[in-house]
Parts: structure tokens; C-alpha cells; sequence
């Protein structure tokens, strides 16, 4: 698995497709058969207190790209603010599990874990 990071608007999923993904294959937000999952952050935010059983499903899929969740200012909403612990929790799994690591900056992949793909 691939676990690849970054800001919104950094260039993840369009990364993605330069790897032979095309937009089809890459499910927004929900678990389903596609090969890559983009928004993990979505799934944990629905429910924080079951992002835990996420690790597994996330673990079969080739590509997870998640947003950075935990900089800039802490939320003063407890929901959010448990949704972006236990996103980065998760993401720290994810990156522990993974065979490469690639974060984004302005479209730019730097291999954080691995080689880049």
C-alpha cells in the first residue's frame, strides 16, 4: 500500500493518475472495491470513535490519500478536534503498514518512507 499525504489543493489525487490511475478508480470518501481510496479524513470525521476499524480496509487498498489534518489552528469544536486526532492516528498506522510514503507540496512528491512510485 501506498499511503500518500498533503495539503488540500497540494496535487495528491492528480499524482495518482500519473501513476495509471485513472479518476474512476479512485473511490472519494467511501470503501468500496476501487483499488485507491481518496479522503480518508472524510471516513474518520462521519465517525471518530470507529476510526480505529478502519486500518484494515484501508490496508488492502494499492493507493490511501489522506489530507493533513493537524496543522494551523486547534478547533475549538471537540468533534473536529477528535476527528483530526484520530485521523492523524490512523495516518500514523497507515504509514507504519505501508511499502512507500509520498507527500505532496505544490504537486511536488518527496518520498517520506520508501521510494517514490
Amino acid at each position: 500500500m501506498i499511503l500518500i499525504v498533503g495539503a488540500d489543493g497540494a496535487g495528491k489525487r492528480s499524482y495518482v493518475q500519473t501513476l495509471g490511475y485513472a479518476p474512476e478508480d479512485i473511490a472519494d470518501g467511501i470503501l468500496d472495491d476501487r483499488r485507491a481510496i481518496c479522503h480518508v479524513e472524510k471516513l474518520v470525521f462521519e465517525d471518530p470513535d470507529a476510526a480505529d476499524a478502519l486500518l484494515e480496509p484501508l490496508c488492502t487498498k494499492e493507493i490511501v490519500i489522506c489530507a493533513e489534518v493537524g496543522s494551523g489552528v486547534i478547533p475549538t469544536d471537540t468533534k473536529v478536534r477528535l476527528g483530526r486526532e484520530r485521523t492523524g492516528r490512523l495516518c500514523n498506522q497507515l504509514a507504519q503498514r505501508a511499502d512507500a510514503v509520498v507527500r505532496l507540496v505544490c504537486g511536488i512528491p518527496m518520498a517520506i518512507k520508501g521510494d517514490l512510485p
